[in-house]
């Protein structure tokens, strides 16, 4: 019976130069080592928050407390702004639509009757 199998090959063990160990098959050469283009990774990170105060504060005499809540309380009022500026937009914009409602049903009652009166106002005319 035929073994349909490959012909078994030599392997030898041999230690690269990091000190690992892998198969080298003596029949194919070695890889050529390609000498690539070094790849430079850079870090990215969100810059840090403006110290300029803080430190002319500290370089003032001020105590290290008042710094701290400069740096504590600066983010805080900086979003409670922000909330009042939003919650002024949203009353603006609610009265912006009532006035336009309010002026839109005025003009609509306002030709109805206006309409009436002058073609009543004519009649009276008419007859003097």
């Amino acid at each position: 019976m035929d073994q349909h199998l490959p012909a078994p090959r030599t392997l030898t063990v041999v230690q690269l130069p990091d000190g690992t160990y892998t198969y080298a098959d003596p029949n194919s050469p070695p890889a050529q080592q390609q000498v690539a283009p070094q790849q430079i990774v850079q870090h990215i990170h969100q810059a840090p928050p403006d110290r300029t105060v803080q430190r002319i504060a500290l370089g003032s005499g001020i105590g290290a407390g008042a710094v701290a809540a400069g740096v504590y309380f600066g983010p805080l009022l900086v979003g409670v702004l922000t909330a009042i500026a939003a919650n002024l937009a949203i009353l603006a914009f609610l009265a912006v639509a009532m006035v336009w409602g309010v002026t839109t049903l005025v003009k609509s009652a306002g030709e109805t009757a206006g309409n009436a009166s002058t073609g009543s106002a004519r009649r009276v005319r008419g007859r003097r």
